[in-house]
């Protein structure tokens, strides 16, 4: 049986009025599926720091950090509750299927802090850092206010995310030796492999989208992956590789 994500009654006390006129029935529709779909994303994130919160303490990682992740499960599902608000507001319904979800992964194969490491470089300083550049480049183009409030409101805590995997790194400096290093190096080729098959599998090339309904946040594929692309490989790779991760050879190696 298909689970299904039903946020209707939680996103009803976030009401909001978006005018949106000059949308033709598709566009509207286009909106709806659009918001609809980015509050399943939202929603169904907050399970990934959910699991990472037990390997934090298994590493032995600051119990202010552990806390400060154990807040981001529940910012997670509060995005996933704006954006119901707004596939509300646009005319939609709040409910979705729940798409198969997959474990996340435990690395049972590597000491604590290596498999803690792992999930924080994948989550936080590659996804995470790559959905601010996109959030920011969609903030940039939404009109209503309603809409760029609740984008900006999800970019403030999608920041946080992001910081929190670069300022881990920045803390256990010490404790990464060199073969650590070069094992994480190794794991990024993978990490690459899986963030560049989502995002291009969410960011489809097709007919560019008009003004209006970029407006209310209906994506433009090619733009999108112009920035997809810039933030990996002047971002997240220069990043990385200050921290002595061989991170240019790991997304070579993904491509």
């Amino acid at each position: 049986m298909t689970a299904q994500l039903d946020l209707r009654a939680r996103a009803a006390r976030q009401a909001m009025v978006i005018e949106a006129e000059q949308l033709s029935p598709a566009e509207r529709a286009m909106a709806i599926e659009t918001w609809r779909g980015r509050m399943v994303n939202e929603y169904v994130s907050s399970r990934v720091f959910a699991a990472l919160v037990p390997q934090l303490i298994a590493a032995e990682i600051d119990p202010v950090i552990v806390g400060d992740v154990a807040a981001m499960v529940v910012e997670e599902i509060e995005h996933g509750t704006r954006c119901a608000a707004v596939v509300i507001a646009l005319g939609g319904e709040a409910v979705a299927e729940l798409p198969p979800l997959a474990e996340v992964p435990t690395h049972g194969d590597v000491e604590p802090l290596e498999a803690a490491l792992r999930n924080v470089l994948s989550i936080a300083c590659l996804s995470e850092t790559v959905a601010v550049a996109l959030l920011t480049a969609e903030r940039d183009r939404t009109e209503p206010a309603p809409l760029r409030a609740t984008l900006t409101a999800i970019l403030s805590d999608e920041v946080g995310h992001a910081r929190f995997g670069w300022r881990l790194l920045d803390l256990l400096a010490p404790r990464l030796t060199p073969a650590l290093r070069a094992r994480l190096s190794r794991y990024l080729a993978p990490a690459f492999q899986t963030l560049r098959r989502y995002e291009l599998d969410n960011l489809p090339i097709g007919a560019t989208p008009s003004p209006a309904a970029q407006a209310v946040g209906v994506c433009d594929g090619r733009a999108a992956r112009a920035v997809f692309f810039h933030t990996v490989e002047s971002v997240i790779v220069p990043g990385l590789e200050a921290h002595g991760l061989a991170a240019a050879a790991a997304w070579r190696q993904a491509a």
